[in-house]
Parts: structure tokens; sequence; C-alpha cells
């Protein structure tokens, strides 16, 4: 039968200090910079060119996050933000009036249509 050996060591035979080598990862913060959003309202929504401006505002928050400035890209991300709501709340709101009111013009100019038609004698 084969028996195991086990070896006692003792001090290591160097006495300089062990060297430690610390890395420091940066956490990467995520900071949405609406691009897609931006240019959505640019392209459909565009009422007094909020969209446009939120669009320039997303891509300076993209610029500022590639160079490594996150405190500016957060700044330009939450104006961004904050246009697209505005271009979107007021794009749809006033996207609805004006269906409503092109729906009550169509309404009105087909009444005086029908009335001009029978008051001259030529619809039955």
């Amino acid at each position: 039968m084969m028996q195991n050996k086990v070896d006692v060591r003792g001090a290591p035979l160097s006495t300089a200090p062990a060297t430690t080598t610390v890395i420091n990862v940066p956490v990467e913060t995520v900071v949405p910079d609406h691009v897609v959003w931006s240019l959505f309202n640019t392209i459909f929504l565009n009422w007094f060119c909020l969209g446009f401006v939120a669009f320039v505002y997303s891509v300076k928050a993209r610029d500022r996050k590639m160079v490594g400035d996150l405190t500016g890209a957060q700044s330009f991300a939450s104006t961004a933000r904050c246009l697209n709501i505005w271009a979107l709340v007021l794009g749809l709101l006033l996207t609805i009036i004006s269906i409503v009111l092109l729906g009550m013009a169509y309404a009105a100019a087909y009444g005086a249509l029908l009335q001009a038609m029978q008051g001259s004698g030529r619809y039955h």
C-alpha cells in the first residue's frame, strides 16, 4: 500500500513584503438619452418644434455620456425628457382638437351644401 506523504514547509525564503494590485472598475451609470423618443416626436408630433429641440438635447446627452461627463449627460437627458413629455401631450391634444374641428367644419359644409341644393330644387 502507498501512503501519502505531506511535506511541512516553513517560513517563506524571501523577506520582501507581498505586493498587491488594486484595480478600480468604475460602476457604469445608465443615463437614458431618449433619442428614439425625441426622433418619434420630431417626425410625428412636432407641434411648436418641441420634438426637434428635444432631439437636440438628446444628442447632447449622448455626446456628454460618450465623453464621460455623467452629470452633464443627466442634465441634458432630463431636459430632453421634459421636452418629450410636453411634445407628446401637446401633440396628442392638438391633433385630437384638430380632428374634431375638421370634422365639425366638414359637417357644417355638408349641411350648407345640402341646404343650398334643396333650395335650388336640384336635390330631391
